[in-house]
């Protein structure tokens, strides 16, 4: 049976932070956040920037190398901001995302320390790889996963989007099972909300609006200094018949750039 996403998105300042750099969407055919490299410039910019682009247009996505291809765009568009503002040069953002590909096959896109989980028969699993400093020490056996939790290094990532022709981005195909619920959010949440209790949240939240606006309240509960945000999409049937709905924006993407997006 086809399916599609049934995704709520969340998005906190926090307390400790004057810019929210964090931009995340939701829709029934995709979703994703963004979260803008913390020490440099503008990346509510780059965040904003990224996901407007990746939504803009029809929201069709025929397969794995498509993505890839949209999202490369979506990068030079970066660039093309720090090419019309050099104060811009440096800007970046991570991206986690899920869409759904013409043969309604799940696409899961990564780069930086964003993270996807997901939750399947009531068991919440890790789905991303950070690329970060602690996570290739972690690697090599030098830090165990404790240590690198509360590293002084830990938001130092490896891999980000900049607008550079060297960015990389992985896009992996999974199976998209009627009733998986998936997380996906940022560091502001994954680095102040333990794994046991983002599972517990996940399983007891009754709708994806309940679990993003839980995992994002927990995490600010926590302390978190960072910009908090979760986007949460249940795996569920879909109508044979249905009109693209248009993406809902929060966190910087919600203050920038929403003049002209066509969702059509």
């Amino acid at each position: 049976m086809p399916a599609r996403l049934r995704a709520a998105a969340v998005s906190d300042v926090g307390e400790f932070r004057a810019v929210n750099q964090d931009a995340a969407f939701a829709a029934s055919w995709g979703a994703g956040v963004a979260d803008g490299v913390g020490g440099g410039p503008a990346g509510d910019l780059a965040s904003a920037a990224l996901l407007h682009r990746l939504a803009a247009g029809s929201p069709e996505t025929r397969d794995a190398e498509h993505l890839a291809s949209r999202i490369r765009w979506a990068n030079w568009d970066i660039g093309a901001h720090t090419r019309r503002d050099p104060a811009l040069a440096g800007m970046a953002t991570t991206l986690t995302g899920l869409w759904f590909g013409g043969s309604g096959e799940l696409l899961l896109a990564h780069t930086g320390d964003s993270r996807a989980y997901l939750l399947r028969d009531g068991l919440l699993s890790r789905q991303t790889r950070d690329d970060s400093l602690v996570q290739a020490l972690v690697d090599q056996g030098l830090l165990s996963a404790e240590e690198a939790a509360v590293h002084p290094r830990r938001n130092v990532i490896t891999a980000s989007l900049s607008g550079d022709d060297e960015d990389t981005v992985s896009v992996a195909r999974v199976d998209a099972v009627h009733g998986d619920r998936w997380l996906l959010c940022s560091d502001g949440v994954s680095d102040y909300v333990p794994h046991d209790e983002l599972e517990r949240l996940l399983v007891l939240a009754p709708t994806p609006e309940r679990a993003a606006d839980w995992v994002v309240r927990v995490a600010l509960d926590a302390g978190t200094r960072d910009n908090a945000t979760a986007v949460v999409c249940d795996i569920v049937p879909a109508p044979e018949r249905v009109s693209p709905e248009a993406p809902v924006f929060v966190g910087a993407a919600a203050a920038r750039f929403l003049e002209g997006l066509d969702s059509a």
